[in-house]
């Protein structure tokens, strides 16, 4: 599978704020293996990957784990990205949310369980939430700055009306969890059910300054064009994958539903694949494998745990498998 990808414009405004908070440039440039020209072109696509690497590069360069939550509160998504810059266009909130939605991809490759928008508002008796549904694998960085994106916009754009009223996030606090009264400003529940931020309900009925349908347009039109090209380097394993990476904890999936939810039908499924030299049981024991470095690499989780992550009903049916991938246990693989 192609390394899921994202706009480079996010890369390039996170290393040159790590740089003004004390980060070599060209330290932070080898930790990502990126170069100066793959940063040139704000819409250029680059392994997320790499920008995960420079975030971390930047956090041990400074020490402050807290880096990429303050370059996101005090930075403008319209300077990265496209879709900033219909976000601005949009008439309302819920109008740009509909946006944002649609050209997430252009930011970021995230994958999203049963094919839902990633973002949600939801009605709680007087309370609106905005839901975020990406899949949380119980670290903090990813679902922080998406919030903190909204904070931003909001602050920086509209201050009149504060847009944040409460924080309520699936992880653990962070290292610097002491710091969010001070960069959230609003109250924060952890290890919740859900990752939401409760906003203000005028936000649902007020429209933006900036709402013009000729600009709109422009911007729409040029990044239906870049999804366009992300859609022509797609593969169906691609798919495949996105589609079984959002449930693979179920363990035993269902290539009819796969095939379901791609529109086709499970023979015309087996066939692209085939063309494609794989089967889909080749696509869902790889991504597996690949998943079970990235868990124990990472050190984040257990043997057990990853084992779960992955859909295995036993631990000692993920060691056989992990054995299988790469010849030693994972106790072993964690020893080296």
């Amino acid at each position: 599978m192609p390394d899921q990808t994202m706009a480079a414009g996010f890369a390039a405004a996170f290393l040159a704020y790590a740089v003004v908070e004390g980060a070599p440039r060209d330290g932070l440039l080898a930790a990502c293996a990126l170069t100066e020209d793959d940063l040139t072109d704000q819409d250029r696509r680059i392994p997320v990957a790499s920008y995960e690497a420079l975030i971390a590069a930047g956090i041990k360069a400074t020490g402050d784990t807290s880096l990429l939550l303050r370059h996101v509160l005090e930075s403008q998504l319209e300077t990265m990205s496209i879709v900033g810059q219909i976000v601005h266009a949009s008439a309302s909130f819920p109008h740009s949310l509909v946006q944002l939605n649609r050209y997430a991809r252009l930011m970021a490759d995230v994958p999203i369980p049963g094919g839902r928008d990633r973002f949600e508002l939801v009605r709680e008796g007087e309370a609106v939430w905005l839901v975020d549904h990406r899949p949380s694998d119980g670290t903090w960085m990813a679902t922080e700055a998406s919030f903190a994106r909204f904070i931003s916009e909001f602050r920086r754009s509209a201050p009149e009306h504060p847009f944040e009223q409460a924080l309520e996030v699936t992880y653990a606090p962070p290292p610097h969890a002491n710091r969010y009264p001070e960069l959230f400003g609003v109250p924060v529940s952890f290890r919740t059910t859900r990752n939401a931020l409760r906003i203000n309900p005028v936000w649902l009925d007020e429209t933006f300054d900036g709402g013009k349908d000729y600009v709109f347009g422009v911007f729409t039109r040029h990044a239906d064009s870049l999804m366009e090209d992300l859609a022509t380097n797609d593969t169906v394993r691609s798919a495949v994958e996105a589609h079984i990476l959002a449930d693979l904890h179920e363990g035993t999936l269902s290539m009819d539903r796969i095939a379901r939810d791609l529109g086709m039908s499970r023979q015309t499924l087996y066939r692209r694949l085939k063309d494609e030299g794989v089967s889909f049981a080749q696509v869902h024991d790889d991504l597996r494998r690949r998943m079970a470095m990235d868990y124990l690499n990472a050190r984040k989780v257990s043997v057990g745990e990853t084992a779960y992550l992955l859909g295995f009903s036993e631990a000692s049916a993920f060691v056989r498998a992990f054995r299988r991938w790469t010849g030693v246990s994972p106790t072993a693989w964690l020893g080296n």
